[in-house]
């Protein structure tokens, strides 16, 4: 174990027994677990987390508590991770961010040298005069900002989302939480705690513990999770207060979205740091984060300490280090008369200098940690006399201050001002259902905390309508505990202000000066509080200065607002689970059982080719169903019912086509476009009776249609009814010469003969003894039977058509295979040969659009697209047959040097014996023979002829035998 750590009972929250090894840097390093990242770090004496923003200045723990952006570092393809919040676990890959070349040799602490030349808002002055200089300097700044780095190949992680609610809903799982949780429960509410740390307790689990004040809180703790009322979320943040009382809690990669009847505040407050030159060097911490490294992890903080001190509360932090064995070098205590609390007796009498009046003026680094400072008297607010000699140490606790955690009252509606007696701010005005308790309402003795808490737990019980009595207010102590404004300027400056964005104390000095004297402006150009962390240390600090130097009173300058997320969701929580439905069809096992590979289709699994072998798979499927007969499932593709007297005037508008006309027996194409104009679907629509449609669409675009279906006649009120029957229905299409022969032979009660059944008509019957609906459509280019039948009798019929199609060189076909056929016959498909702002016109498909019909969705933009010069046509075309290089797919069309469109579909047909394809091309280059050029990969550059379409059997004779 190292020698950084603590015997028992310091490290509560570790266990000792167990240990975890994980990589910093590149460098293993061996926590315990319980353990953060941080606190392992800091047991193995690294301290340095990562480089500063700006300046790429060292930096390490300020907080312990997640409240700058000094502790953020890159965990796997994770950026910016709080490694002061973050758990070890095995083998994790952990680096530091904002850095060039690494964390101990990082090239951009050059920047550092370059500092006169970035005063406050240089950025707004540099970058956009004269306007070309953005052009330079653009690529320069997306390379230098940001810190953490977004991989675009991280794994998708388990996200999810939960819906809670309660009567009351507890913000904080302090003493002040604790006691509000147990009252509104006690009076009969439906209780919600949020506790953002690990175990309950708040502070009481790091600071010095009181007489028996450590047993009382655990006490309390217990009767709260024992509630049968009461239900506990730990390691949980709520991230934002909005109306009618919902939160968003996120608790690991789960979003909460809780509705309340009333909310408890109780999210206590946090140490302010002080401010003087050097101030941001690893080692200079909160006295509270000293104190939760030696409580909470078994950390000790430092070998020598000096102790800053503003209040009574930081002579327990020198007395928690003299326990720990940290030699407590001196106390230097701001206020002029430290006084006679018991705690500073304490201190004294371990022999511990106190400097009563003084400040750390300096502090000074080696080896990239803070080695020494220098004290000197403090002669008014904000200045300080005669600078002493180096007082050497390794640790300097701050204990000087506090801010209460006031961002979700102001998020709730509450009135935050400030309070001249206390210097900080006070709560008033809190809107109906939203109560503060403890430290945020400005309660901070612990008895009086919890008879605070007790309060406001009854008061929310009542207002969420539990009858119980209501204990009058409480008053506020906090005088005396924080001292104004701890800013202290250098004459030679790098006193930070504000860690995550690297500010100064002459950055609001100067921006104050040019006139930024309102927060709300001095925020925005000078970036105080628009960090990572939105200032939640220092915002007290900045407004407190801005104030001194404009002499201006707290209303005047203003306050801010942190905003919701508090401390920053994942996009994984908003988006929740990645759903990715894999559904199968009816016939998914029989294809497995056939050897075929599968593909993804929309939601669907599909056969891309049976056998291992692409290219001859699926050469003998094109080569089945050219000469023989071959089957393919198409059960994945959209089916829609549409009954009722208004089916066929619904099809009118839905589509472009006319559809009142078509003979009940018969099928038509049907084509769909968005209110733009554009294709966004195909199918066909058969006409089963004279109120009934059957209606196709394309896998992945029938939940689209259906809705669109519904949503505009919700609007037209037309009597019809709209049916998604996709999964009620497999479909099996059996296409090629011996395709009536094969059908035939399963037996069927319809008649196939040509007369009886014709090209582009629809029947119902029974095939192979199952009821089936038939429709003879050629999107294959051969004589083909699409036989629709309920998806629980599709392996029965499947197996039939097997059986029966054995003596005709029936072979199942994939759709690879399907794609070269419906290539060789020129068909379009919507979302490959075409795109969202394709039209009719421009794809060839105007042959589909009704002309003479009044109206239809997407017909108002298609007639002022009709009337524009086009500017792209979709085109078939051959390559010569000795073109050595084959274009792909999305390859661009290339005229003159510039981009003219693209290959939308390419194959090498063996029936055709020729590489054909369909392209966009300029309007003047569509005509039949005219050559363009394609490039292809390495740039070559390969000549594509147009030709007319179909490529295959251009005078449909054989798919209408």
């Amino acid at each position: 174990m190292s020698a950084a750590r603590l015997p028992a009972p310091f490290g509560r929250l570790v266990d000792r027994e167990r240990s975890v090894t994980f990589s910093f840097e590149g460098r293993r390093i061996t926590g315990l677990a319980g353990d953060t990242i941080a606190s392992a770090l800091a047991a193995n004496g690294q301290w340095m987390l990562s480089r500063s923003f700006k300046y790429h200045r060292p930096r390490g723990l300020v907080s312990a508590a997640g409240l700058e952006a000094n502790a953020l570092v890159q965990v796997g393809h994770e950026p910016n991770v709080a490694a002061d919040r973050r758990a070890i676990t095995p083998d994790l890959d952990v680096r530091a961010v904002n850095t060039f070349g690494g964390l101990d040799h990082d090239l951009g602490r050059a920047i550092g040298l370059l500092s006169r030349f970035m005063p406050v808002g240089f950025y707004y002055r540099t970058f956009y005069t004269p306007r070309a200089a953005w052009k330079v300097w653009e690529p320069v700044i997306r390379r230098l900002a940001g810190l953490g780095t977004i991989s675009p190949k991280a794994p998708h992680g388990y996200f999810d989302k939960a819906y809670l609610f309660a009567d009351v809903a507890v913000i904080g799982g302090g003493p002040a939480g604790l006691a509000a949780a147990l009252a509104a429960a006690e009076a009969g509410a439906e209780v919600l705690l949020v506790e953002d740390g690990p175990v309950l307790g708040g502070s009481a689990t790091f600071a010095r513990p009181e007489p028996n004040g450590v047993a009382a809180v655990e006490a309390l703790a217990a009767r709260v999770q024992a509630h049968p009322r009461v239900t506990v979320l730990t390691e949980a943040v709520c991230q934002g207060l909005f109306a009618d009382h919902w939160l968003s809690v996120t608790q690991g990669n789960r979003l909460n979205k809780v509705r309340a009847r009333s909310v408890v505040v109780a999210t206590g407050a946090h140490e302010s740091p002080a401010v003087f030159r050097g101030n941001d060097l690893p080692g200079i911490m909160l006295g509270s984060a000293a104190q939760r490294l030696m409580r909470l992890w078994a950390v000790r903080p430092g070998r020598e300490a000096v102790v800053l001190a503003g209040n009574d509360d930081a002579y327990e932090v020198a007395l928690d280090l003299a326990e720990a064995g940290v030699r407590v070098v001196a106390v230097a205590d701001l206020r002029a008369d430290p006084g006679s609390d018991p705690r500073v007796g304490a201190v004294r009498a371990r022999g511990i200098a106190v400097h009563a009046g003084t400040t750390v003026a300096e502090a000074l680094g080696q080896d990239n940690h803070v080695a020494a400072v220098r004290l000197a008297p403090v002669t008014g607010p904000g200045t300080f006399g005669a600078v002493g000699e180096p007082v050497a140490c390794d640790l300097v606790a701050m204990s000087v201050g506090y801010v209460p955690a006031t961002a979700l009252l102001t998020q709730g509606g509450a009135r935050i001002v400030p309070d001249d007696a206390t210097f900080m701010p006070r709560v008033e005005d809190l809107p109906a259902g939203l109560f503060a308790a403890g430290s945020v309402g400005g309660v901070w003795t612990a008895e009086r905390v919890v008879e605070d808490g007790t309060r406001a737990g009854r008061a929310a019980a009542a207002h969420a309508g539990h009858a119980c009595p209501v204990p009058g207010p409480v008053a506020p102590d906090g005088e005396g505990r924080t001292w104004p404004i701890p800013v202290f300027p250098h004459p030679k400056g790098k006193e930070f202000i504000d860690f995550d964005e690297d500010l100064q104390v002459h950055d609001i000095i100067d921006a104050a000066a040019m006139g930024w004297d309102h927060i709300q402006l001095l925020k925005r150009f000078s970036t105080a509080g628009m960090g990572p962390t939105q200032g939640k240390l220092t915002n007290a600090l900045v407004q407190g200065l801005l104030g001194r130097v404009t002499r201006q009173v707290a209303p005047r300058v203003g306050t801010v607002t942190i905003r919701p997320p508090i401390t920053g969701e994942k996009l994984g929580h908003l988006a929740g689970r990645g759903f990715e439905p894999r559904r199968l069809t009816a016939l998914h096992h029989r294809h497995e059982a056939l050897g075929a590979t599968m593909m993804v289709a929309g939601t669907w699994m599909r056969p891309a080719h049976y056998g291992p072998d692409l290219a001859s798979a699926v050469e003998a499927e094109v080569a089945a169903v050219r000469q023989a007969v071959g089957m393919i499932d198409v059960s994945t593709l959209g089916k829609l019912e549409i009954r009722g007297p208004d089916a066929a005037r619904f099809l009118e508008r839905i589509y472009t086509w006319k559809y009142e006309t078509l003979a009940v027996g018969r099928v038509r194409y049907v084509l769909m476009l968005d209110e733009t104009g554009g294709i966004i679907d195909d199918g066909v629509a058969a006409r089963v009776h004279a109120e009934h449609f059957y209606v196709t669409a394309t896998t992945g675009g029938v939940d689209r249609v259906y809705r669109l279906m519904q949503f505009f006649n919700a609007q037209w009120r037309m009597k019809v009814d709209i049916a998604n029957v996709t999964a009620a229905y497999a479909g099996i299409n059996v296409l090629g010469p011996a395709s009536r022969a094969v059908v035939q032979a399963v037996g069927t009660t319809v008649d196939l003969a040509p007369d009886a059944f014709p090209y582009l008509g629809v029947r119902e019957g029974e095939v192979g003894g199952v009821p089936a609906r038939l429709m003879r459509i050629g999107f294959g280019g051969e004589l083909g039977y699409e036989i629709h039948v309920p998806a629980s009798q599709a392996g029965a019929l499947w197996d039939a058509l097997i059986k029966a199609g054995a003596g005709h060189g029936l072979r199942p076909v994939g759709v690879e295979a399907q794609r070269v056929l419906r290539l060789e016959k020129g068909h379009v498909i919507v979302g490959q040969d075409t795109d969202s702002l394709t039209h009719p016109l421009e794809a060839s498909l105007g042959w589909a659009v009704g002309r003479k019909k009044t109206d239809f969705v997407g017909k108002p933009a298609l007639d002022i697209l009709e009337a524009r010069p086009q500017s792209r046509r979709l085109v078939g075309f051959a390559l010569d047959p000795a073109a050595a290089v084959i274009p792909k797919e999305n390859h661009l069309v290339i005229r003159d040097g510039r981009i003219a469109g693209r290959v939308t579909s390419i194959t090498r047909s063996s029936t055709l014996g020729k590489v054909i394809g369909l392209a966009y091309v300029e309007p003047d280059q569509a005509g039949e023979g005219t050559v363009f050029t394609v490039r292809a990969d390495g740039g070559t550059l390969v000549s594509a002829t147009v030709v007319p379409t179909p490529f295959y059997d251009p005078d449909n004779a054989r798919q209408e035998m």
